[in-house]
């Protein structure tokens, strides 16, 4: 009964291919396809070499930290990223926040986990938590992009998902306004966990951009204040520089 509902689902609203727009149609002897054959290979996924702690692709192997590693202190153990933002990743993840493809986050979910799922074994992450968006940023759009991601991956991993747990108390500027000093002053204080107490000893943050870091080192900052052991972060897209976002 599931399978049939599922495809039925799929013929009333059929998914649209997350770098096209192409709307992907199914039958109920073949699975849906998340993308078209001819735009998998559009996005440029993030390959070696990349910074040890945040995941950003470097030009140079020898390097091991990228620019903001280095002159920049960050809270959490290590991030990973499954795209470099530009191009064709870079239009569908406006597409996904701003003109709500929400189904598109099966597909990203689908790709983090086959190329993060062991890492994420690995680290022993006990929950995910999404990136929050200010109460009247999320009426305003329907819904938290991170979130959406974030229950995909933990779907898929059987992880639970804390959507509460961290909460936004100032409604920030977009960063991509910001030059680095005012991206870190923009998002002081700007997190706060409902909780006072967390036990929990290894959390992965879930974002959809990674830029300099800023955001997540906040939230990393609020979640250990907290009281978690270990933090790492996982983005669907990361920059190479300061025009990521």
């Amino acid at each position: 009964m599931k399978f049939y509902h599922r495809h039925l689902m799929n013929l009333l609203f059929p998914p649209r291919c997350p770098f096209c727009d192409r709307v992907m149609f199914s039958s109920v002897f073949l699975p849906p396809e998340f993308v078209c054959a001819a735009c998998r290979r559009k996005a440029e996924y993030v390959r070696e070499p990349v910074c040890k702690k945040c995941g950003k692709p470097l030009d140079d192997e020898q390097q091991e930290y990228c620019y903001d590693c280095i002159h920049h202190r960050h809270e959490f153990v290590q991030g990973k990223a499954l795209w470099v933002y530009r191009g064709s990743a870079k239009k569908s993840v406006y597409r996904f926040k701003y003109h709500g493809r929400q189904e598109y986050a099966r597909f990203y979910a689908a790709e983090l986990v086959e190329a993060y799922g062991g890492w994420i074994k690995r680290c022993g992450i006990e929950a995910l938590v999404p990136i929050p968006l200010f109460r009247r940023r999320q009426r305003q759009r329907g819904f938290n992009q991170a979130e959406r991601i974030a229950r995909e991956v933990g779907r898929r991993m059987d992880i639970p998902v804390y959507g509460k747990l961290l909460v936004r108390v100032r409604d920030t500027r977009a960063q991509k306004e910001l030059n680095d000093e005012e991206r870190k002053i923009n998002l002081k204080k700007a997190f706060k966990t409902s909780s006072n107490k967390v036990q929990l000893n290894h959390i992965l943050l879930i974002d959809d951009i990674y830029t300099t870091g800023s955001t997540m080192n906040e939230a990393a900052v609020e979640l250990k204040r907290s009281g978690v052991g270990e933090v790492y972060c996982l983005s669907l897209c990361i920059g190479r520089g300061y025009q990521e976002e």
